[in-house]
């Protein structure tokens, strides 16, 4: 099989195959230099783009450097990712045909404030490239936050109405 990197209309450059993929084919391998997260985070603090994927829990990070890190995320993903003896491949979850975009769901799930806006255009697409448990989990906070900020507003006005 052969992969190509060309402009994409995901997100800047995408990594094309030249050849039909058969569902369940190893794609290619998502290598880089193992760091752990904090050392990529000081590495990266002021850098918009990163080629960041978390191994296991996520306290390791492969900064990635190979054909790879082309790959763009898409929330109606042809590949996915599988951690196998501290290696991580690409795979096919479905038949690929020549020519088309190698794409995979990247499932985030650490970006501080960053919104992670998602461009890949599919139907079923979720607007953000964080996973569904790590939106849900932003929308549980942000909820809490919200209900905490309207009791402190709410106690402040009864401390300035003298009822307490």
């Amino acid at each position: 099989m052969a992969l190509i990197i060309r402009s994409s209309a995901i997100h800047a450059a995408g990594c094309y195959t030249t050849t039909p993929i058969r569902n369940g084919q190893r794609v290619t391998e998502y290598t880089g230099q193992i760091v752990t997260k904090a050392e990529a985070d000081i590495a990266y603090e002021d850098s918009p783009i990163t080629y960041l994927f978390g191994l296991g829990d996520g306290a390791m990070v492969i900064d990635g450097h190979s054909t790879a890190m082309f790959i763009n995320h898409s929330c109606d993903a042809n590949c996915e990712t599988s951690e196998e003896k501290g290696h991580v491949w690409i795979v096919a979850i479905r038949d690929i045909e020549a020519g088309e975009e190698i794409t995979y769901d990247y499932c985030l799930y650490d970006g501080g404030d960053d919104e992670a806006r998602c461009n890949c255009g599919a139907k079923t697409c979720r607007g953000t490239m964080y996973s569904p448990q790590e939106i849900r989990r932003r929308k549980a906070a942000a909820k809490r936050a919200l209900t905490k900020k309207r009791g402190k507003r709410k106690a402040g006005r009864l401390e300035k109405t003298g009822v307490a």
